[in-house]
């Protein structure tokens, strides 16, 4: 992860959803996940501790929403987590992102500027 990425000092989607995934995905079940960080929420499906109820925070979530967070299980995250863009990481605005972030007070990602070319050179 870059360290321009937004997501370094926000944390907001990791506070606000519930993190739900298949159970395969659990170490025990041959995937990455910690199996004592998640708990289950159906038959066929876990969420990770701390998001299976409002207020929301992962276990995995180290440090201050908005200021500057990490994730404590990066490389074990689940597919929900892997899958999960910021806005504008793909050069569109992600819905999700930016109510996960306004729900901390956050205002919205904004795309990155384009670099502005003089009225004589052509891109």
């Amino acid at each position: 992860m870059s360290l321009d990425n937004p997501c370094l000092t926000c944390g907001a989607c990791c506070a606000y959803f519930r993190v739900s995934f298949y159970w395969g995905e659990c170490a025990s079940n041959g995937g990455t996940v910690p199996d004592d960080l998640t708990v289950q929420i159906s038959p066929y499906h876990v969420a990770m501790r701390g998001t299976d109820s409002k207020p929301a925070r992962c276990v995995g979530l180290m440090g201050d929403v908005g200021c500057g967070v990490r994730c404590t299980v990066y490389e074990q995250r689940s597919s929900t987590c892997r899958e999960f863009e910021a806005s504008w990481a793909n050069g569109e605005p992600n819905a999700h992102c930016d109510a996960a972030r306004a729900a901390h007070g956050l205002p919205p990602l904004m795309p990155p500027l384009q670099p502005i070319l003089a009225p004589d050179r052509v891109a």
